[in-house]
């Protein structure tokens, strides 16, 4: 069934004509706003740090593509890079030096990473570490905590079972149980978990995989010792650490959360900023390892589109800039006044004790819970239904935010203090009209 191109007028409108021939009407889940409901707002463009709607509508937005967006949208230096990169041609099927140059940034920068594998998305790099995590070691099971997102592998996608080191059981109709027979989920920061899960499988575990900074339950933060538990844990029973940056690599620092917080990983999964917001994903890891991947080792990966020019074009021009002295500072200052700021407004809505505003450098979350959040249970208890209301009063204020209550809002390097003070001024209307919700005195 055929459909005219060309704008479609409205939101509305759009999300109609795409249901009629897309899933739900979009091709990632959480686009739907089936979590907050209502209309998704469908985008004709994005500049710096703003993005507007097929009707004009101007939003200043902390989405950022979940995440890549860190220079702001269609920087100057990004989209002549690309520009320069398609006169060019799209795809080879042949290496090329941006593939080298882009490996190099990136090993420059971690010093746990001496080579690189490129891919096309962070589900496709966390697939790949995990193989390559097996192949090394021997081994079968995988460590992996709830409310950690690695993709939607069909061995990471796993929900609890009878207990805290039991077996995962997939968490997805057309999963079969063989393919999460062999993942552990366990809880994040619960460092004794993990011990205990070691006690009784340490032999049998090839990797432990986790989010340094969980961005997928919300923003939940390491709490002190769990990732160098983690480290010492792995290190002890001879299997691997595997850190899944694809949010935090070069968003936190430039060597991401392995700088921040002094922990070296043996893996390492990467993707978002290394492409400037082209679909690009990366595993990086020690030469030793890394060699025993395809064509130097027997442990199988290929992709047609792994390092597309477009991509490392747009990473390399992304990278330059982010390495500019004082960026990550800057970036800083202005998530710390934003982070301040709704802290603010959720007190000033009487909401102080019942909202926790977690914060780790230019990644944030609004919880409609008490503070703190720290892991999969405490961001689950935030109350969804407040967020919608939060979510729904922040849009028509001229702010986009995630459709979801665990979705972290990201800032990027275009965010002034002019958009923070609108964001923080919208905010105080938007708790207000969350906290009738949960006082129940709505309407």
């Amino acid at each position: 069934m055929g459909g005219m191109a060309g704008t479609t007028g409205s939101s509305e409108a759009a999300f109609e004509r795409a249901r009629r021939v897309l899933v739900g009407g979009v091709n990632s889940p959480v686009r739907a706003f089936a979590a907050v409901g209502g209309v998704p707002r469908f985008i004709a463009s994005a500049a710096g740090a703003t993005v507007t709607d097929v009707e004009g509508r101007e939003y200043v937005d902390y989405v950022c593509g979940y995440g890549p967006m860190i220079l702001g949208h269609a920087h100057p230096a990004v989209v002549e890079a690309v520009a320069r990169a398609a006169e060019k041609g799209f795809c080879y099927g042949a290496p090329t030096d941006a593939e080298t140059d882009l490996a190099e940034r990136v090993a420059d920068a971690f010093d746990s990473i001496e080579k690189v594998r490129f891919v096309s998305s962070g589900t496709e790099a966390a697939m790949t570490a995990v193989r390559l995590a097996r192949g090394a070691t021997g081994r079968a099971k995988v460590v992996k905590f709830a409310g950690c997102y690695h993709g939607h592998a069909d061995a990471l996608l796993v929900q609890a079972g009878s207990g805290a080191t039991t077996l995962g059981v997939p968490s997805s109709p057309g999963v079969p149980p063989g393919a999460t027979a062999e993942t552990l989920l366990l809880d994040y920061n619960d460092l004794r978990g993990v011990e205990a899960a070691f006690d009784r499988h340490g032999r049998d575990i090839a990797a432990v995989l986790v989010e340094p900074v969980a961005g997928n339950m919300g923003v939940a933060p390491p709490a002190e010792g769990f990732l160098t538990g983690l480290r010492q844990l792995c290190h002890d029973a001879g299997a691997l650490l595997v850190f899944d940056e694809v949010m935090t690599g070069f968003r936190l620092a430039p060597g991401g959360a392995q700088e921040l917080y002094g922990v070296r990983a043996d893996l390492t999964v990467l993707g978002k900023v290394i492409g400037g917001g082209l679909p690009v994903g990366a595993v990086g890891g020690p030469a030793e390892l890394m060699g025993r991947l395809s064509p130097e080792g027997p442990v199988y990966q290929a992709g047609t589109l792994s390092g597309n020019p477009l991509a490392m074009a747009a990473g390399l021009a992304t990278l330059a800039e982010t390495a500019r002295p004082g960026f990550h500072d800057r970036l800083e200052a202005a998530s710390a006044s934003l982070g301040e700021g709704l802290s603010r407004a959720a007190e000033g809505a009487g909401l102080a004790g019942r909202v926790c505003v977690n914060r780790v450098g230019s990644m944030l979350c609004v919880f409609f819970a008490p503070p703190p959040v720290t892991d999969y249970a405490s961001a689950t208890a935030s109350d969804a239904r407040a967020y919608a209301r939060y979510f729904h009063a922040m849009l028509d204020a001229g702010v986009n935010l995630a459709p979801s209550a665990y979705e972290a809002m990201f800032v990027s390097a275009a965010h002034d203090a002019a958009a923070i003070s609108r964001t923080c001024s919208a905010a105080e209307a938007a708790f207000a009209e969350a906290a009738k919700l949960m006082d129940g005195a709505d309407g």
